[in-house]
């Protein structure tokens, strides 16, 4: 956890999930002061061994972020060297920065969106690892073709590989605001789900993640990063984890599933709650 004080976050921290609450009224914007707090959070974390799963959500249910601060303008210079992740990408700009830097993290990132996400704010998501919405309040669009520019903090390079070409040049073409259920449908966000069960789920997954056997979150990231390289890479890095993660451990619960009645027909028809069970008990 970061040792100064956040005046623009707030965090809560159990079982190896921190939840990252953005907390700047009257609608999010990325201020200065957010950049710099979410960039020590980021620095924090990325020594944090025993922190597996951080979660970014907003305390305004109507805005996860409105934009970036529009002031900036008016004084870039000041903009340009703010202190933030200056180690990463550099050369870049701190927004840009901020986000390759949770884009980097070891933890596992996940964005929950109830509300309204412009600009720098569809553009972090991008940035985690998972995302989640909101299916009657979140939508999400990258307006800066209508100011006169392009998206300045990773957009052109994250939405391609979400959405593909032709949807990315419509997003970012056009300016207009995409609705959960179409940000689904195009992959921007994993589930676009109704609001009132948005947060037990991303609970769920932020918990399941943070509590599976250690070493099997990064060796499974691992493995499908290597996707994006050829294709024998990628197989021949599965079989490498595969064999990291065949531990004493992993078999004993292969043993314990048997003995729960798998290969059975009454068993394999809820596998998945007899494994979770199994797991509870050996963790």
């Amino acid at each position: 956890m970061p040792e100064q004080p956040l005046t623009t976050l707030r965090l809560k921290r159990q079982d190896g999930v921190l939840w990252v609450s953005i907390d700047v009224p009257p609608v999010n914007l990325m201020t200065a002061q957010l950049l710099l707090d979410l960039d020590a959070v980021a620095a924090s974390a990325e020594s944090d061994s025993d922190l597996h799963v951080i979660v970014v959500q907003s305390a305004n249910p109507e805005f996860f972020m409105a934009h970036g601060d529009l002031t900036f303008v008016e004084n870039p210079e000041t903009y340009a060297a703010l202190p933030i992740a200056e180690e990463t990408l550099v050369g870049t700009g701190p927004m840009m920065r901020l986000h390759e830097r949770w884009r980097r993290l070891p933890q596992t990132t996940i964005a929950k969106v109830a509300g309204l996400a412009r600009g720098g704010g569809p553009e972090m998501i991008s940035s985690l690892d998972l995302r989640f919405a909101a299916l009657e309040t979140a939508a999400f669009g990258q307006f800066e073709t209508l100011m006169g520019i392009v998206p300045g903090a990773g957009a052109t390079a994250h939405l391609p590989r979400l959405v593909g070409r032709a949807r990315a040049l419509e997003i970012v073409l056009t300016g207009g605001l995409i609705d959960a259920a179409t940000a689904e449908r195009w992959g921007w966000v994993n589930r676009a789900l109704p609001a009132a069960e948005l947060d037990a789920y991303v609970d769920w997954v932020a918990l399941t993640i943070a509590n599976l056997p250690e070493g099997v979150r990064v060796a499974a990231t691992k493995a499908i990063d290597a996707a994006d390289g050829p294709l024998e890479d990628a197989l021949r890095a599965e079989d490498r984890y595969l064999g990291e993660t065949f531990t004493p451990a992993s078999g004993e619960l292969a043993k314990a599933a048997l003995a729960a009645g798998a290969h059975t027909r009454e068993v394999e028809l809820n596998l998945e709650e007899v494994l979770r069970a199994n797991l509870a008990r050996n963790s």
